[in-house]
């Protein structure tokens, strides 16, 4: 379903340079460790990877991403990113290998088009994408479709044991989904999300 724009590295950085953006560089490995070490300790991340994604669901390509560990995600995503109730539910990317384990009558949902129940083995460990009636709705992740969310969600899972993360659009209430780097910015700079990882490069707003 990555169907949409895509920008080079070159466009992304002329974007940042014209709008005076505070940036670091970083190589593919060190980006993908060091998103899932910042997801770890609670930050709320913009994601703008690849492609932009087609259809009604944030797969990965332009998603807002958090730890669905933390009790306190799911509020503030609504009250300081999204500006919504602070009861809406968000959605789970989760490594495909282990889905069975955390999901009952799991089956495959690679567009985010199932809710499923969560066991109630997980329920406590991953509050930020449990639903009221005990449900989520799953986004399954491989290597195949989305290697670096794949490779993201990987590095989250072997720093804290959960092999998923929390997903939704890289929007505001009322607003489209982003698409270009501008786009990206600019909500980045509007909200209550800690970085953004604009491909190569990290934002911050020090």
């Amino acid at each position: 379903s990555y169907l949409g724009t895509e920008f080079t590295q070159k466009e992304i950085e002329a974007e940042l340079n014209s709008l005076g953006a505070n940036y670091q560089t970083f190589n593919y490995e060190d980006l993908i460790n060091k998103t899932a070490e910042l997801l770890s300790n609670e930050k709320a991340i913009g994601w703008f990877q690849g492609r932009m994604e087609f259809g009604p669901r944030a797969l990965g390509g332009r998603s807002i991403l958090g730890d669905p560990r933390s009790k306190s995600m799911q509020k503030n995503l609504n009250l300081k990113v999204k500006y919504r109730e602070s009861f809406r539910p968000f959605a789970p990317s989760v490594l495909k290998d282990y889905a069975e384990e955390i999901f009952d009558d799991y089956v495959d949902s690679y567009y985010m088009e199932k809710v499923l129940k969560v066991k109630e083995s997980w329920q406590r460990k991953i509050p930020a994408v449990v639903h009221f009636d005990q449900t989520a709705r799953v986004q399954t992740v491989t290597e195949e479709i989305n290697k670096p969310f794949f490779d993201l969600i990987s590095a989250f899972n072997e720093l804290t044991g959960i092999p998923l993360i929390v997903n939704t659009s890289f929007n505001l209430n009322g607003e489209p989904n982003v698409e270009t780097p501008r786009d990206a910015i600019r909500t980045f700079y509007s909200c209550g999300l800690d970085y953004l990882l604009l491909g190569p490069y990290l934002i911050s707003k020090k």
